[in-house]
């Protein structure tokens, strides 16, 4: 698509370093662009016409909206994201995956249901329930984590068990919710920024803390450094950000012994940074990104195909020995039960509108959409899940270091 777009960039801080060079990169390529103020909208509901005024009048007709939510707005900014949504206009990221990474417990929730590494984690309220929590992640030194902190603000590292329980005993006396996360010591003071846009990583760097600050954001004083990703932590990064349902996202990992482990994915990762350790144009890629896809807006396809009467989407889960499996789609008879495979997962691949010819495995997932009754009958008995076994160590005439597995 060569034509011009008009394109708006939601922000309350239009002279800041990513909205300017945005704005930028977007009249550099022949494009209109208005930089918005969030707080500015008004959304206006009724039956069959959801609409959005701006300063007092009605709006103008947008091809893509660009968001720059910050943290402090996020209810009133995703509503009118959500909003232009409703409005098929094209938003690089969706109000869904901005409120999801917001929050550092419903994020790290939704990916731990993925084979992607996370630090472990535990979130707890009963103070009793402190000391085995921190047992559980591995005992001392752990983090500590304001659910609602940005930019290394309310990110505490203690070094004992004692120390951990009297921080997180004061701050939810504050009524302060807290996460208790595993410290990655070989990752003290370093971590990797991936900044992917659609699916790829474009760009990447390594963050370094300064000092003895274990903490290394740029806001913090920590220096940046280029670095080359290697291809597990590019495949980590773009599989976070997919997860968590957005096209531009900003995901920090740290670099563990075990491989990278996603610690945040930012919705509205900051540019100068970035930019200024990779010398790229980051922001130019964004524009590209947004022109390349203005024509295929994101919708909520369980909105949209819920709304027929008894039909609805659905994951079916194929276990091994099924009658399904070592057949292939056309042959398993969904179709002649009205039900449609819309993508099959496939251990960490997924494989959208697979084939008829596709022959079904053991383990495949499938989301489907067809009748509630039809897939009900397919849908294998829940299992209960075992439980995590914890694991002793064993006393022995030889001293052994088995180290935090």
């Amino acid at each position: 698509m060569n034509s011009t777009m008009k394109i708006g960039i939601l922000s309350c801080s239009p002279n800041c370093y990513s909205t300017r060079r945005l704005r930028e990169a977007a009249l550099s390529r022949g494009h209109k662009v208005t930089v918005l103020n969030t707080l500015r909208f008004s959304i206006d509901l009724d039956k069959g016409r959801p609409a959005l005024y701006y300063k007092g009048k009605s709006l103008s007709t947008y091809d893509a909206i660009i968001p720059r939510i910050g943290a402090s707005i996020t209810y009133f900014g995703t509503a009118v994201i959500r909003q232009f949504e409703q409005m098929e206009v094209f938003c690089v990221n969706g109000a869904a995956g901005i409120s999801n990474s917001r929050d550092k417990l419903r994020s790290l929730q939704i990916l731990s249901r993925h084979d992607i590494g996370i630090p472990a984690t535990e979130f707890v309220k009963n103070r009793a329930d402190v000391l085995p929590a921190i047992e559980r992640v591995g005992g001392a030194p752990v983090i500590i984590k304001l659910l609602e902190g940005t930019q290394g603000v309310g990110v505490i590292l203690a070094d004992s068990e004692k120390v951990a329980e009297a921080i997180i005993e004061t701050l939810q006396s504050t009524r302060q919710n807290v996460l208790i996360q595993k410290f990655v010591s070989e990752s003290k003071g370093k971590d990797i920024r991936a900044f992917v846009i659609g699916d790829r990583v474009v760009a990447a760097m390594r963050r370094v803390a300064q000092g003895s600050e274990f903490r290394s954001n740029v806001h913090r004083g920590g220096r940046t450094e280029l670095v080359d990703l290697e291809p597990a932590y590019a495949e980590a990064a773009v599989r976070a950000a997919q997860i968590m349902n957005l096209q531009v996202a900003g995901v920090d990992m740290l670099e563990s012994s075990t491989g990278p482990q996603i610690m945040e994915v930012n919705s509205s990762p900051g540019l100068e940074g970035i930019e200024g350790a990779t010398k790229l144009d980051i922001a130019g890629a964004i524009i590209d990104y947004t022109q390349e896809h203005v024509r295929f807006p994101e919708l909520d396809i369980r909105q949209r195909l819920t709304v027929s009467r008894g039909y609805g989407v659905s994951e079916l889960h194929i276990p091994e020995g099924s009658e399904f499996v070592g057949k292939t789609i056309v042959a398993s008879g969904l179709r002649e039960k009205d039900i449609a495979v819309l993508a099959l997962h496939r251990g960490n691949t997924v494989i959208p509108n697979p084939r008829d010819s596709r022959v079904l495995e053991g383990g495949d997932r499938m989301i489907c959409f067809g009748k509630r009754e039809s897939m009900k009958d397919l849908i294998p008995e829940r299992r209960k899940r075992l439980r995590k076994r914890k694991t002793k160590v064993l006393d022995t005439e030889v001293p052994t270091h088995l180290g935090n597995e």
